[in-house]
């Protein structure tokens, strides 16, 4: 028998390492392979969006189409076979828009029309509207250097818009004119507010872009980009015109509302969590397609995929359809809190609230070696789909169960260029989402569930 040295044996080692890891690796990437080939041959991510889209519709929180697609997506998950579809329960608010709304400027007698929309959350004009001076500026952090005596009794016109040089977008930039932008307003003495929807600046958008703010006793209202380039343009020829716009909006009391769980139990870990989820509510104009009844049919998706594979997950798999992340966060801060009041373990949780366009990443809100781990699978995905891990936000439904349980926070990072040409918008409807692009971002987020359920995180 031939005897060996100790250099060659743990050179025989490391090449039989290296081999072993080679067929992993391989086994994976067929793997992955095998879970998109199935989304894009069978998936059935877009008729249910259709479903969802067009047989409900917008879905605010308290309205009866939230209640309807509470009821669907229950069904369509018992429909699938899951293991387990259950309701939990949470209160949320119940604000209402009303008749629309209604805003001109006036130029010696003369009205020139402007495209509003009441933001969520705002309060009502008087029943006749208000009329008043327009004083401009870009953020709400402009109001201390104007002073209160320029400001009271005005109609405060945030103008912001996106900087067209950030290459993903300017939302993180203008959103606090209509996040703080009231409430900030309001202790100046103004009487109103107006802002510059958050938009992809092109000159023909002529939708108002809604959505929540920070409470304040002032109503305030978006502007299409349209209408708010020309309010600049008429404050150009007469900076003393007034404004008239006329709210209808109300606050009714909380309602009652469901997030919706699906799951697959897991065959070794059942008491261990990896959620995937979007959220159910949408704003009460267009269809809520793309925010987010993607992300929804797609975390369903992903758990069809996995039944349809044979795929029998070591931890239990959550598909979670949250409800009101728009106007108040009541799902997320509910599944939390449920989850640390049982003890539950939740390893990880991803979320897909950007929209259904093409998959390009994953923004991690985790340790650095949890986001070395995602960055060392980056290769199993075809180059034209996901191509990096970075650190990030995991989604706002997510983020609260994270602080809750320490669960390591994913959001879907997709190409998004055309998000904000229908966020909170009219124009948020299901003929602008791509079938092929939705499917592939399911199967990503389908493949990295997986990754996780085998290798942990």
């Amino acid at each position: 028998m031939d005897i060996i040295t100790i250099g060659e044996y743990m050179k025989t080692l490391r090449l039989v390492f290296l081999v072993c890891s080679m067929m992993i690796a391989q086994s994976d990437k067929e793997m992955v392979k095998s879970i998109f080939d199935e989304t894009l041959v069978n998936g059935e991510a877009y008729s249910k969006l259709r479903e969802l889209c067009l047989d409900i519709g917008a879905r605010l929180s308290g309205s009866p189409e939230l209640e309807k697609a509470v009821d669907w997506s229950k069904k369509v998950m018992e429909d699938y076979g899951f293991d387990k579809v259950y309701l939990q329960k949470t209160m949320v608010p119940h604000w209402v828009r009303g008749e629309k709304e209604t805003a001109y400027a006036i130029i010696n007698g003369k009205k020139y029309e402007l495209n509003i929309l009441a933001n969520g959350n705002s309060v009502a004009t008087p029943d006749g509207g208000i009329k008043a001076k327009i004083i401009r500026m870009s953020l709400p952090s402009d109001l201390e250097k104007i002073g209160k005596d320029k400001i009271k009794g005005k109609i405060v016109f945030y103008d912001r818009a996106f900087d067209q040089r950030k290459i993903d977008n300017d939302y993180g930039g203008a959103g606090p004119t209509r996040w703080f932008g009231a409430a900030e307003a309001e202790k100046y003495g103004a009487i109103g507010v107006l802002n510059r929807s958050l938009a992809s600046a092109h000159e023909g958008d002529d939708f108002p872009h809604t959505g929540n703010g920070k409470a304040s006793k002032i109503p305030t209202a978006s502007l299409s980009v349209k209408s708010s380039n020309a309010l600049i343009e008429l404050l150009n020829k007469d900076p003393n015109l007034d404004v008239f716009m006329k709210l209808n909006c109300k606050h009714l009391p909380d309602a009652v509302s469901y997030n919706v769980i699906g799951e697959i139990k897991g065959s070794e870990f059942p008491d261990k969590y990896i959620t995937i989820g979007g959220h159910l509510d949408s704003w009460d104009v267009g269809h809520g397609a793309h925010d987010d009844g993607t992300g929804c049919v797609q975390a369903i998706e992903a758990l069809r995929t996995l039944n349809a594979l044979n795929i029998k997950p070591r931890h239990t798999i959550r598909a979670v359809m949250f409800t009101n992340e728009e106007n108040g966060m009541r799902g997320g801060n509910k599944y939390a809190e449920v989850a640390k009041e049982k003890n539950e373990i939740h390893i990880a949780a991803l979320e897909s609230d950007g929209g259904g366009f093409t998959p390009r990443g994953f923004s991690v809100d985790g340790n650095e070696e949890q986001l070395k781990k995602i960055q060392s699978w980056i290769p199993l995905f075809d180059k034209r789909t996901i191509t990096f891990a970075e650190k990030g936000s995991g989604g706002a439904d997510i983020t609260p169960l994270r602080k809750a349980t320490g669960a390591i926070a994913i959001g879907l990072s997709v190409d998004h260029q055309r998000y904000f040409d229908y966020h909170h918008t009219e124009a948020d409807t299901f003929d602008k989402v791509n079938k092929r692009e939705l499917l592939l971002g399911a199967a990503s987020m389908t493949s990295l569930i997986y990754l996780i359920d085998k290798y942990g995180i």
